[in-house]
């Protein structure tokens, strides 16, 4: 089994509960639970990493070089401004999909731009949690094309 982290950023610890009618009701032990789902049909296990700063994510991204064989990414709010994670990203060798379950192109200005999309392998927006299936199944995908 290949190891695939699944990272989040900042205020994800409070789906469920924050923005509801943006976010829905899926909690983040609901994504995890899914995410470990999806990646086990898929011989994949999951490593996951969630923290409201910034360092802490890009130290998470540093120690999983060598070790994950693929990042599922949900920045947060760090996706549009976050550059040292962007930095970060750009150094792992592995696959990266950046995942988010709104629709970020149809919310405020600063939204639409993702400074992670450019170091991803692909971003999947507004598909709710069911955008986490998909990520990580094309994960899976590209880490199978690429053995």
């Amino acid at each position: 089994m290949s190891l695939i982290g699944l990272v989040h950023g900042p205020n994800l610890n409070l789906l469920g509960q924050r923005e509801v009618d943006i976010y829905g009701t899926t909690t983040e032990a609901d994504l995890i639970a899914l995410v470990e789902k999806t990646a086990a049909a898929h011989g994949h296990e999951v490593e996951f990493m969630q923290s409201n700063h910034e360092g802490a994510l890009v130290d998470w991204v540093h120690a999983a070089r060598g070790r994950c064989h693929g990042i599922v990414i949900n920045g947060g709010a760090l996706s549009h401004y976050g550059w040292s994670l962007h930095d970060a990203l750009a150094t792992f060798e592995g696959p990266v999909v950046e995942v988010h379950l709104s629709n970020t192109g149809q919310r405020e200005s600063w939204r639409h731009t993702s400074v992670l999309t450019p170091v991803a392998n692909g971003t999947i927006t507004g598909l709710g949690p069911h955008g986490y299936e998909l990520a990580i199944e094309a994960l899976a995908r590209i880490l199978h094309a690429n053995s």
